[in-house]
């Protein structure tokens, strides 16, 4: 029986060869290691393809968006332009999307609105004239206070009850306080200060003309009188002269009784403060003032017009005036507030504000807000903040109203052709008014 041979014990010319073995697995592993480093250098560069191609039919989309959009904004404002004509984009349509951003108050830098600058800051120091504790006295004495309040009881009564007859839970239309200021303006135009136009000569009680302005004395000085009108007696055998000082310390008011609208509405405003009214003196670029009293009642300012014996009217001068209104800026002894927004409802009642641009006016405003209210605490600043903030919205609504009734009055012929009764460069202050006041109103509802 033949056994036959191991590998070991065969001759060495007849062993298979091991080296061709293991050069073969190796060229083997070698080729599986190129397919895997071909394989991976391929996928990283197809992802890194694909991500670009992406990127750029992205930016591409978004290209094309923009066009479009631009496209049809030129459509809209250049209608009669041929489509040869080349594309242009108009300064304003670029600056679109920036008309909404809120006014950035911006501190004053030119002559004219330094000036106005400093003629505001000067206004605002009227009604600290009024914080006097002697001076209150010396008004409180003047003023029948057993007829005022004894008026403002009645009144207020004949209120509670009509506001009883329409419902249980109604609430009066003014409170007792409001009362006291009605019934103190009645006294106040009926029966103490008195409307000089042109003075009466002392000596014979003529008629007297204008001469033209005069120095004041110093005695005139000390009043406060920076202008004294001189008149002359139309009477042949008087033909003296007459000075008529314009007196702007509330203390002389109280002894002279006299004047015109700035000594009204200063005297008034001190009367008002001495029986314990919150009070603003309320600058009219037009050459008008009056005051607006703060009523807890109804948790607003109500216009007052001594002058005119008027009571919460805000829109007398535009609408039944007719006449036009720039700036009403209100001044009290806690600051300044721009509140032209109550007593000018639409464009067409509206007067030029040209002394300053509205960002630098704003500037103003914070400014004597400061300046007022650096030394009260914390506690009371809050206070203010929000009450400037409810007083805010409701100047917002106004201008909502007034939108409202400009659209009831147009004719459906008006609406199709888009007349409004705005001016266009008040629409987008209106549009964001508009907003702002919708805003406002929603978050006061939840």
């Amino acid at each position: 029986m033949c056994v036959p041979k191991r590998a070991s014990q065969l001759p060495s010319s007849s062993r298979p060869d091991s080296s061709v073995d293991v050069s073969v697995t190796a060229d083997r592993s070698k080729g599986k290691e190129a397919r895997h480093s071909d394989e991976s250098r391929l996928g990283a560069n197809t992802a890194e393809e694909l991500t670009l191609r992406f990127r750029e039919l992205l930016s591409q989309k978004r290209m094309d968006t923009l066009s479009d959009q631009r496209g049809s904004q030129r459509a809209r404002t250049q209608p009669t332009e041929s489509a040869s004509t080349p594309a242009r984009v108009s300064p304003s349509s670029t600056r679109s999307s920036l008309r909404n951003l809120p006014i950035v108050p911006t501190a004053p830098h030119n002559a004219q609105s330094l000036r106005f600058k400093n003629m505001l800051m000067n206004y605002s120091n009227v009604p600290l004239n009024w914080e006097n504790p002697g001076l209150l006295d010396e008004a409180l004495a003047v003023v029948p206070l057993q007829r005022i309040y004894d008026e403002a009881e009645e009144e207020s009564l004949i209120l509670q009850a009509e506001a009883e007859s329409l419902g249980p839970g109604m609430k009066a239309a003014w409170g007792y306080q409001d009362c006291v200021i009605r019934a103190l303006v009645r006294w106040f135009k009926r029966s103490f200060f008195s409307w000089v136009h042109n003075p009466r000569c002392s000596r014979c009680y003529s008629p007297t003309v204008g001469m033209g302005m005069a120095t004041p004395i110093p005695d005139e000085q000390a009043g406060g009188a920076h202008q004294v009108e001189l008149y002359r007696c139309t009477h042949e055998g008087c033909a003296s002269y007459e000075r008529f000082p314009r007196y702007t310390d509330p203390f002389v008011l109280l002894q002279t009784r006299r004047g015109r609208v700035g000594e009204w509405a200063n005297c008034f405003g001190l009367l008002c403060r001495g029986v314990g009214s919150r009070v603003r003196w309320v600058w009219n670029s037009e050459d008008h003032v009056w005051v607006e009293i703060y009523s807890v009642h109804r948790k607003r300012w109500v216009h007052v017009d001594p002058c005119e014996e008027a009571w919460d009217k805000p829109r007398l001068y535009t609408e039944g005036w007719g006449k036009k209104l720039g700036y009403c800026i209100a001044f009290s002894a806690d600051g300044a507030t721009d509140v032209t927004r109550r007593y000018v409802r639409c464009s067409s009642q509206a007067g030029e504000r040209l002394r300053c641009s509205e960002s630098e006016l704003l500037h103003i405003m914070h400014e004597i807000n400061t300046l007022r209210r650096g030394v009260k605490d914390k506690r009371e600043k809050f206070r203010l903040e929000g009450e400037d903030a409810r007083e805010n919205k409701e100047l917002r609504c106004y201008v909502i109203a007034g939108i409202v009734a400009n659209l009831m009055k147009l004719s459906p012929g008006d609406k199709e052709q888009g007349r409004t009764g705005i001016l266009p460069a008040d629409e987008d202050k209106v549009r964001v008014d508009t907003a702002s006041a919708q805003n406002a109103m929603w978050r006061s509802t939840r």
